[in-house]
């Protein structure tokens, strides 16, 4: 029986992160050690056509300046795990070679004895340009006679579509009604608290580099590093302590990590590069941005008969990994917790002049986005609640198992019942009262919500497998050995918590050691909302058969049988009779030093790996949002009011982890909907490259965020179901239903983010001049 799991235990890594001795790569010194700076194109797109790095070289301190000529060579294989070494890939140069495709696309590194150094120096470096027609806006990329890359013209990066779209035109034609609306997204980021960051460190005589990192996926950088220098995977390792947030941009290497590495072994010592907010608003990668038409046929009762999205997604010049590859889920996620009997969906990506798209918490985001505001549109349209639209609509438990019109096998999962439980805990009918008499007054009270289903621990070949190792010590305390990626996510609390539990110990005997390719198994890392159930398949597996060998010890020196044993607190004791046990520290010294005294069959020391291997397509957790908020329509601000989430992840190892995770995602949503633009000028411009100009939701503008919890048992270990995402699906999506109901009877409907003081004022505007 569970002792630790499902509490609130207290996280473990919070001692040394609460009183600032936690170890982050910028903490990371090494004997000699360099540092590296950048020099970035201050354009969008240009030829280069010289680079004078003398005056950097001549400066005191310097000790090298690397242009594409030095560090480009020396690439061999540059493939991500993700996507494996036959998929298609999109271009990738550690520097800038030829043509330079963004504003702060890297051209030189120089590397110096600190940083201020380095930087002075980059200051000198003198690059010549010939400045060409930037492709910035990605909307009509795809129509320019200007490529952001040669080789590939009409800078497409590829695309993806389910069955044709004429094959539906019969059920839209004979449609009582059909909603269509296109929705802008516009491009942000994840913008974690710790900017990017690396140290490499070569050992010439070995043949090995040692490097720490800021990362989500340390065995995924030391393959990476193993196949970008030619060198054998063990002849590299990656260290990564705490990490200060991820969210998708740190599961792979960048262009400068890779620099990093590649310059690395041509130098004497340590070599540190720390991004500052500045570089990392440049250059760090956006997401989000796209846009699609998305369509609905309903019959008269408001069912749908049908539905399509035709999406474009900005790639950037340099995306991390192929947009393609994870591209995917927008379509196949788009039919999102409805009955939709018929549906298809084209995607098509595309190169712009501007910063690489990134992995951001939820990739696939945009598939709720327009299918929810879709969805209000919709319902306003037929002079139908929001609400009834989709309670006609949303699948329910007796539907279940089934499968979305793309093929995507649902089960598992509870829409409906999150759906009423956010409702209930709102009072809808009471809001929808308030709401009318604020009208009256003149003030614009609206309502939005967003219900998703989101796959987790997928059975992708990379992120389908997960290993620990479980020793216990002669002295009977537990180690647990785990490829880690903990990036705020309490990786080492949840982990130590189920271990506790399988080996029925204390849990202040449990530690844990993760985040050294060293020592750990093979791991993923974190992503795709797939540590929860991963870690708890393989804790169970591990741990399973070293329980096993734990009683047979026990059962022999007590001299009863193993089905008489019991293992709980540290103790192997006689079920009914408490006195008669050994202690853990007893079995290990039996296990360990007197193995003569073992059981037969029984091997020597009590240590134990195991892999586990999910047998699932997916492990699906689903979650309902709802926002309620006040518009000024003379200012255009918006006040948030209440802020629910019903969610669904299965029964929760730690229910504070859980609602901290659900915290974190929801605000960044808020800000995706409200406030955070990486936004650019026609000339390819960054017009957000500080926290003056890129705004981030702070306490003052967030609600207190209320939680409803509904527990379906998944199909994996333990019945867990992963939950880093959800809450920066379900967010952006809501709130923007909520501002578009409050504006709804202006006669305002909303198709472009972010929903900006200016922007609401503008689209409050054009309404009433409509109406007039």
């Amino acid at each position: 029986m569970a002792r630790y799991t499902g509490t609130r235990t207290p996280r473990v890594e919070d001692a040394r992160l609460l009183t600032g001795t936690g170890t982050y790569v910028d903490d990371v010194v090494r004997p000699g050690m360099l540092h590296a700076c950048f020099v970035r194109s201050p354009v969008a797109r240009a030829r280069i056509t010289g680079i004078d790095v003398s005056d950097a070289r001549r400066l005191d301190g310097v000790q090298a300046v690397f242009v594409a000529a030095d560090l480009n060579p020396g690439v061999r294989e540059q493939w991500y795990t993700l996507n494996g070494r036959d998929d298609p890939d999109t271009p990738r140069p550690p520097l800038a070679e030829g043509e330079v495709r963004f504003v702060g696309d890297p051209v030189a590194m120089v590397v110096a004895r600190d940083r201020y150094t380095a930087e002075d120096a980059a200051e000198s470096v003198v690059v010549d340009y010939e400045e060409l027609p930037p492709v910035v806006d990605y909307a009509t990329a795809l129509e320019s006679p200007e490529s952001v890359h040669a080789t590939h013209p009409g800078n497409l990066v590829g695309e993806l579509a389910g069955r044709p779209m004429e094959e539906l035109a019969p059920v839209f034609e004979g449609a009582s009604r059909v909603v269509s609306v296109t929705v802008h997204q516009q491009a942000y980021g994840p913008v974690p608290l710790e900017t990017r960051g690396i140290v490499a460190e070569w050992s010439a005589p070995a043949g090995e580099m040692t490097i720490w990192a800021a990362t989500q996926s340390p065995h995924e950088v030391r393959s990476f590093c193993a196949r970008l220098l030619g060198v054998d995977e063990h002849r590299v390792r990656v260290v990564m302590r705490d990490t200060g947030g991820g969210f998708g941009q740190k599961v792979l290497p960048q262009r400068e990590d890779m620099c990093v590495m590649l310059a690395a072994a041509k130098l004497p010592a340590a070599l540190k590069w720390i991004e500052d907010r500045q570089e990392h608003l440049l250059a760090a990668g956006q997401a989000r941005h796209e846009h699609g038409e998305a369509r609905l046929a309903l019959d008269d009762d408001g069912r749908i008969l049908a539905a399509t999205l035709d999406h474009v997604q900005d790639a950037g010049a340099y995306p991390t990994p192929s947009p393609v590859q994870s591209g995917i889920a927008v379509g196949l996620l788009f039919p999102g917790p409805y009955r939709i009997p018929q549906g298809t969906f084209r995607s098509r990506f595309v190169f712009s002049n501007t910063s690489g798209r990134v992995a951001y918490r939820g990739p696939w985001q945009f598939e709720s986005m327009a299918r929810e505001v879709l969805l209000d549109t919709a319902a306003r349209r037929l002079g139908m609640d929001p609400v009834e639209l989709r309670r006609r609509n949303m699948l329910r438990r007796g539907d279940l198992p089934t499968a979305n019109f793309n093929g995507m096998p649902y089960d598992h999962i509870t829409p409906y019942e999150t759906f009423e439980q956010a409702l209930g805990m709102l009072d809808y009918p009471a809001f929808r009262r308030e709401q009318k008499d604020a009208r009256a007054q003149g003030r614009h009270l609206g309502v939005g919500t967003c219900t998703y289903v989101e796959p987790t621990a997928g059975a992708t070949p990379f992120h389908g497998t997960e290993g620990a190792t479980i020793r216990i010590e002669p002295s009977g305390k537990v180690n647990v050995y785990m490829a880690g990626g903990s990036c705020g996510n309490s990786l080492e609390t949840t982990v130590v918590q189920l271990t506790a539990d399988a080996l029925g110990v204390a849990i202040e005997d449990v530690s844990t050691i993760q985040g050294d390719t060293a020592l750990t198994p093979y791991g993923a890392g974190t992503g795709g909302s797939r540590s929860g159930p991963m870690t708890a398949g393989a804790i169970a597996e591990t741990a399973a058969g070293l329980r096993a060998r734990i009683l047979a010890i026990a059962g022999h020196r007590l001299e009863v049988a193993v089905e008489d044993l019991e293992l709980t607190g540290g103790r192997a004791s006689v079920k009914g009779d408490s006195q008669q046990a050994v202690t853990l520290a007893e079995i290990a010294d039996l296990a360990y030093f007197q193995v003569h005294a073992l059981p037969p069959g029984i091997p020597a020391g009590l240590e134990a790996s195991g892999r586990y291997r999910t047998p699932h397509l997916m492990i699906w957790a689903n979650a309902t949002h709802l926002c309620t908020c006040e518009v000024d329509v003379v200012t255009g601000a918006v006040k948030l009011l209440r802020y629910i989430v019903s969610e669904d992840c299965g029964p929760m190892i730690n229910p504070s982890v859980v609602e901290g995770q659900i915290y974190g995602g929801t605000v960044q949503g808020i800000g995706g909907a409200l406030y955070e633009h990486l936004a650019y000028d026609d000339a390819g411009n960054p017009l957000a490259t500080t926290f003056m100009d890129y705004l981030l939701p702070t306490a003052t503008e967030v609600p207190v965020i209320e939680l409803g919890h509904i527990e379906t048992l998944s199909p994996g270990p333990g019945g867990h179901k992963g939950v880093g995402e959800g809450g920066a699906i379900g967010s952006a999506p809501a709130v923007v239903n909520a501002v578009a109901d409050a504006l709804a009877p202006l006669g305002v409907e909303i198709s472009r983010l972010p929903l900006t003081p200016a922007s609401i004022v503008e689209l409050v505007d054009r309404a009433r001049a409509v109406s007039t």
